[in-house]
């Protein structure tokens, strides 16, 4: 019975987070007002609650309870946030990654990503361009800007390397979930430069804003793929195998 009421509860919960009745940076009831007001035990609606967080609708936070963090872009988020390096060894696959740019810029010198990250004009940009190649091939161009205060520099070599590998074990950053939105576009000049001429000259383009665990905004990535070899999965959360390795960029 308690494990037909935990699944009770999260689909509750899940409703009225679908329905804006808890909307995104509100917090739920806490574990004790939902114990009281489900009738049940500590343990049934920490069930509960991890099965929330687990589907990409909260983020539990020590000290503060669960946030919402389901905003309606996670149109076709990845299933893990696993990075360039990590994938393409798991692969076996040569792979080498070429960094374009690497520069701080203010944040009014990008509109959009200023609004998108919630950004003051003064603040600054670490802006990272770098493209990705497999077996000769030029794949993937990743776009990223990570929140200067945040992220304050990084090395051509950590970014021809992996940069999250640096952020999480040289900065100590806890990296842990993502929303993404895809769209499929056409092949400007710059895709032309990037990838050569392909058919069909389309990118699958994901853009996505990438969160610390306390729920801070601290990367927007623009990361364009070769639409016809490109796939998709699920909510975006930063997991650790193992070995302490984390599963992007």
């Amino acid at each position: 019975m308690a494990a037909q009421k935990f699944i009770t509860i999260y689909e509750t919960l899940k409703q009225q987070i679908n329905d804006g009745i808890y909307s995104y940076g509100e917090l739920l009831p806490s574990e004790h007002e939902l114990l009281e007001q489900y009738q049940s035990s500590r343990e049934t609606v920490r069930r509960a609650l991890h099965l929330l967080e687990d589907n990409g609708m909260i983020q539990k936070i020590r000290g503060k309870g669960s946030i919402v963090i389901d905003q309606k872009l996670t149109e076709f988020p990845f299933s893990d946030l696993i990075s360039f390096k990590e994938v393409k060894e798991e692969l076996g696959l040569q792979h080498n990654t070429i960094v374009l740019v690497n520069e701080v810029i203010e944040a009014e010198q990008e509109p959009y990503i200023k609004q998108q990250l919630g950004l003051n004009s003064t603040d600054k940009l670490l802006h990272v361009v770098r493209s990705r190649h497999i077996n000769g091939k030029t794949k993937i161009l990743d776009e990223d800007y990570f929140l200067a205060s945040v992220v304050p520099k990084i090395s051509n070599t950590i970014a021809q390397d992996s940069i999250y590998n640096y952020l999480e074990n040289e900065l100590a950053l806890e990296i842990s979930y993502s929303n993404k939105s895809i769209t499929f576009e056409p092949f400007t000049e710059r895709e032309y430069d990037v990838f050569g001429n392909v058919e069909p000259p389309y990118t699958a383009t994901v853009r996505s804003i990438v969160y610390l665990k306390d729920t801070t905004q601290f990367q927007y990535n623009v990361s364009k793929h070769l639409a016809t070899e490109f796939k998709f999965n699920e909510f975006s959360r930063r997991h650790k195998n193992k070995d302490g390795r984390g599963t992007e960029i």
